[in-house]
């Protein structure tokens, strides 16, 4: 016989899970228990946002689901954040709450809220589990639903008094699962018109951007020699080092990427999921690009995407068999890759200006300059965002971490840490600006607990920038977005972290590299100026604002 929580416990341990992070409550003391004599670390955050955003990018560059843990009530509503960043993003998660017994009300409805009501629209699945024998059973399907496409979170609310409850029941072991594949013949309609494009190219978005599927879809991309871009999740993909990469998209239109988009026959559009800001827009030109929808489920007709022909399975499968279709029979124009110059020349335009405070096309460089290829940015949300979507070219997969489908503030600093943890060996910065920073600041004192070795820049322009920019385009008069910030260096050096303040455009690279080599964690605040960037964006790209919070 076993506890509730022996069992839970084990049920993990059984899905090869190490580590958990959240805040426990009283509810969940037997399961703290149980992880006190387990394999699986509790990694103990300030707030429960902190934790979700942890276990979310878990899942996201591992595939397998990360795991978090709150008490009841205001503790499993403050995971109601985190469970929307991984159910848009496609970031498989597993949620544990706890609850009051179920069995009795000695506390009446003492914070009591229906958790599970309120996780449904945001989870693939949600269940309150009323039987210790059911908890193998229950955990094993909560990581299948997780993981299976399309990802995503999945929340399991655990009472004190099953918890507790004793049961006989054996663990329920992980079997394989093959993805189903695209038909034959669908895969002949897009060879065909494939073969029949003169101008084609390639656009790998959010569900492309998954850690298997690194090697199909380089592999691909060399084999076919198809120029492609991608969606700001996307990026990363397929290495932006590639002499066929032309661009990322973002904005949704009359960026210089466009240049290429609109000059494009054909776009086979790869993982493209419709929660992201449009990577460009259907219909608006006659006679615009057909389109081939390459995914793991059926395209997501909307206004704006609405694709020629589909083809439906895995990925990576897909791609592959593809590209044996097309046999090195391709024949592409020669203008798509011409152009590809100009567009990179224009994105790489004034990175080495002096001016301070610096401008984001001089923060991107010197970023770039002092992350070595398998070093992982993780952005937070705002106007730099874009800067970074345009400019910053990634070499190796998943090594640009940003958030283009709940765009939420406050998940910088958290999913940096979690990059750290997975890869101890890489260098890791997490970029934010002082807005999204703030808003899960505390979360220095877990790094410096853990012992991370990580960077941390914070963008001060002592406004909600994104917000502030969005005022400026709709000519609204500019009110209500500024605000005074802290003492950065002294704010992280009471955490015991290191502060750091840039007082020169020349002085941040070396700020950057010499906090990397001290080791620990840093806290490096450089006043940053996007006013000059309202004209770029605004009157030189025509650009519309991106739908993202500030920061």
């Amino acid at each position: 016989m076993a506890k509730g929580s022996d069992l839970l416990v084990a049920a993990l341990e059984n899905e090869g899970v190490d580590r958990i992070f959240g805040i426990p409550g009283e509810e969940n003391l037997d399961v703290v228990e149980s992880l006190r004599t387990s394999k699986i670390e509790l990694v103990l955050t300030r707030h429960e946002q902190a934790a979700a955003f942890m276990a979310a990018t878990h899942g996201r560059l591992t595939g397998r689901p990360g795991v978090c843990i709150s008490t009841l009530g205001p503790g499993a509503l403050n995971f109601t954040t985190g469970a929307a960043y991984a159910h848009l993003g496609a970031m498989p998660m597993l949620m544990l709450t706890g609850q009051k017994p179920i069995m009795s009300a000695r506390q009446a409805r003492f914070q009591i809220v229906d958790v599970i009501a309120a996780m449904r629209p945001l989870t693939k699945m949600t269940r309150q589990i009323v039987s210790a024998a059911s908890i193998p059973t229950i955990v094993r399907d909560a990581f299948r639903v997780a993981t299976e496409e399309r990802p995503g979170p999945v929340h399991l609310e655990l009472p004190e008094d099953v918890a507790a409850e004793e049961a006989d029941v054996a663990l329920v072991p992980s079997h394989p699962i093959d993805r189903p594949v695209a038909s034959p013949a669908a895969i002949e309609r897009a060879a065909a018109l494939i073969l029949q494009a003169r101008r084609p190219l390639i656009m790998i978005g959010a569900a492309g951007n998954r850690p298997r599927l690194v090697e199909p879809l380089s592999d691909f991309v060399r084999r076919t020699r198809i120029p492609f871009f991608n969606t700001q999740m996307g990026k990363g993909a397929v290495t932006g080092g590639s002499n066929l990469y032309v661009g990322t998209a973002a904005l949704s239109e009359r960026d210089y990427v466009h240049e290429a988009i609109d000059s494009a026959d054909l776009i086979i559009s790869i993982g493209h999921d419709t929660v992201e800001k449009p990577p460009f827009l259907m219909g608006r030109v006659a006679g615009g690009p057909r389109v081939i929808h390459v995914g793991y489920v059926s395209a997501s007709v909307e206004q704006v995407f609405h694709p020629d022909a589909e083809v439906v399975g895995d990925i990576g499968a897909t791609v592959t068999a593809l590209a044996d279709r097309l046999g090195g029979r391709l024949d592409p124009e020669p203008a798509l890759l011409e152009m590809r110059q100009r567009i990179l020349a224009r994105v790489n335009d004034r990175a080495d200006e002096d001016r301070f405070p610096v401008t984001p096309q001089r923060l991107v460089h010197d970023v770039r300059a002092v992350m070595p290829e398998d070093g992982i940015v993780c952005l937070d949300n705002g106007m730099y965002k874009i800067w970074f979507a345009r400019n910053y070219r990634t070499h190796v997969a998943n090594t640009l971490l940003l958030d283009n489908a709940l765009a939420t503030m406050g998940a910088g600093l958290p999913s940096a840490m979690m990059a750290k943890l997975v890869h101890p060996g890489a260098r890791v910065m997490a970029v934010c600006g002082d807005g999204g920073f703030m808003m899960n600041s505390q979360e220095l004192e877990t790094a410096v607990r853990l012992g991370l070795d990580l960077v941390v820049l914070v963008l001060d322009d002592q406004a909600y920038g994104m917000i502030r920019w969005k005022q400026a385009v709709d000519r609204f008069p500019d009110y209500g977005m500024t605000f005074g910030n802290p003492d950065f260096v002294a704010y992280a050096e009471s955490y015991g972290a290191r502060g750091h303040r840039v007082t020169s455009a020349e002085a941040l690279a070396p700020t950057l590299e010499a906090a990397f080599a001290a080791g620990g964690v840093h806290l490096v605040a450089v006043p940053v100026d996007y006013s000059e960037n309202t004209r770029v964006l605004v009157d030189e790209l025509g650009g519309h604002p991106p739908q993202v919070e500030p920061g």
